[in-house]
């Protein structure tokens, strides 16, 4: 019985030995683990930033009436095209004609008074030539023409003035472009304090689209190129990607930059001009405008061999002996999706973790 007990024990100890040296042959072999490397080099790489922007038209001019009547024709329909002086609206001439009349009328008395004041002077001039009359009598006389004269350039100006009402009450367009909303029918009162304009005329055979830059950004890019000004002609074209997420046929250029920063935002506002001849764009439309930055003969990773822990990059350099280990970089905040460029950090040849970074271990095997 003492027999078979120490047969058993002795068995179980071989087999617990057995197991232990399975165990250690399966760790072993775990602990080397394949993961895709690669040797980093140098190299072009061009990137695209994206900026989120606006879109105006050339001209988006408000159109106001500049006088107060009711509106009495619609001559136009939203999104109809129109041409410069082409009338849009007409409001109720009756008062302003009634005025202009009123006026020519008062300007024909006052001639006449002038007429006849005109010749009461040369009648007193005579007089007073022949002594039959005294200066008193004749500078009353000229002082009657002087206020005969003033009285008609006066009623002058009011014929000008009802005439220029008058022609008022005809709104034409101020520019080529589109008609957009009219938010104002047919027996609406309207005048030049009402709070909305009785349309807006948009010239969008060219496009403005505004989009904003850093301070930092757009720094970075001035003292590259020497000045503001160079920095913007030294942009390339853009393109511009539409509210649907395709991009738009046709490349812009970048014009202008405000010379203020924002200061809510710290960021400085660009413009730049895209032709619109399909009019496919509209004024009031969103989009991103995406400018392409080349950089040279410079180190870049894959993007999937970077891990990224709050503000910080790393990715894992691989051993001669295949260990890995971390390694902190600088990248740019720009990205083209697949891969980051390397400021600081990496020298060109060194062997990095290509793919699923995100799960290598300190330390870790990951070549044979």
């Amino acid at each position: 019985m003492r027999k078979s007990t120490q047969i058993l024990v002795m068995s179980a100890f071989v087999l617990m030995a057995m197991l232990n040296s399975c165990g250690g042959k399966e760790q072993q072999q775990e602990s080397v683990v394949k993961f895709k490397t690669t040797k980093v080099s140098k190299k072009d790489v061009t990137l695209e930033t994206k900026y989120s922007a606006t879109i105006r038209g050339r001209q988006d001019i408000e159109v106001y009436p500049q006088v107060s009547g009711t509106l009495k024709r619609l001559l136009v329909t939203e999104g109809q095209k129109v041409s410069k002086g082409q009338t849009l609206f007409i409001i109720d001439q009756v008062p302003y004609q009634a005025a202009l009349n009123t006026a020519e009328a008062s300007l024909k008395a006052a001639q006449a008074q002038q007429a006849t004041a005109q010749l009461t002077y040369d009648s007193r001039k005579q007089l007073f030539d022949q002594q039959v009359v005294s200066e008193f009598d004749l500078q009353t006389a000229q002082n009657s023409l002087l206020t005969a004269k003033a009285q008609v350039a006066q009623a002058q100006a009011q014929v000008v003035n009802a005439r220029n009402s008058l022609s008022y009450t005809v709104v034409k367009s101020p520019s080529n472009g589109v008609v957009g909303t009219l938010p104002y029918r047919q027996g609406a009162l309207v005048g030049p304090t009402m709070p909305v304009a009785l349309t807006t005329v948009s010239d969008n055979n060219q496009m403005y689209v505004y989009f904003s830059m850093s301070e930092s950004q757009f720094l970075e890019l001035t003292r590259k190129a020497g000045s503001a000004e160079q920095a913007i002609a030294q942009i390339p074209s853009v393109q511009l990607q539409l509210v649907d997420g395709s991009i738009y046929e046709i490349t812009g250029v970048v014009e202008t930059a405000s010379g203020v920063v924002d200061r809510s935002t710290g960021s400085v506002q660009l413009r730049a001009v895209f032709d619109n001849p399909q009019h496919i764009l509209h004024s009031g439309s969103t989009g991103n405008v995406i400018i392409p930055v080349t950089y040279k003969d410079v180190i870049t990773v894959p993007a999937e061999g970077v891990v990224q822990t709050q503000d910080k990059h790393k990715v894992y350099v691989v051993s001669k002996d295949g260990i890995a280990q971390s390694k902190l970089i600088t990248i740019l905040p720009q990205s083209n999706g697949k891969e980051f460029v390397v400021t600081e950090g990496l020298t060109e040849g060194t062997e990095i973790i290509a793919e699923g970074a995100s799960m290598v271990k300190e330390d870790q095997k990951v070549k044979e």
